[in-house]
């Protein structure tokens, strides 16, 4: 099994930064992927981020060119900083640990190594 612990989030006003992170314990040789999800009530959980341990990156459209996802593969920790957040991100955001590589990720549904979450809310 593997553990993922979160930290990070809060408020913030629309335009400002914000930094989660996260670290995994437990069965972590197994992790081949690492990245968040985000959920906002009644709609499904989605992608945000992802970064493979060699290094690859996938972003879903919405946060490309403001979010920038980084990790520490040996470590298993990865980090996600989010610039210019908008209102439409608030949400509860997700870690998740994946032991597929980064294609099968994106293209199907989400492995069940989850975080507890952390609330994000951009307002003014």
């Amino acid at each position: 099994q593997v553990q993922l612990v979160e930290s990070g989030g809060g408020l913030v006003q629309p335009g400002g930064s914000l930094r989660l992170s996260c670290a995994a314990s437990g069965s972590i040789a197994s992790i081949k992927t690492m990245g968040w999800y985000r959920q906002t009530p009644g709609k499904q959980r989605e992608l945000v981020a992802m970064i493979e341990s060699g290094g690859r990156t996938y972003y879903a459209d919405s946060t490309k060119g403001r979010f920038t996802i980084s990790g520490d593969n040996a470590k298993k920790t990865v980090t996600i900083q989010m610039n210019s957040l908008k209102p439409e991100d608030t949400a509860v955001y997700y870690c998740n640990a994946d032991p597929r590589f980064l294609g099968v990720v994106v293209a199907g549904p989400p492995f069940n190594y989850w975080g507890q979450g952390t609330q994000v809310i951009v307002s003014s």
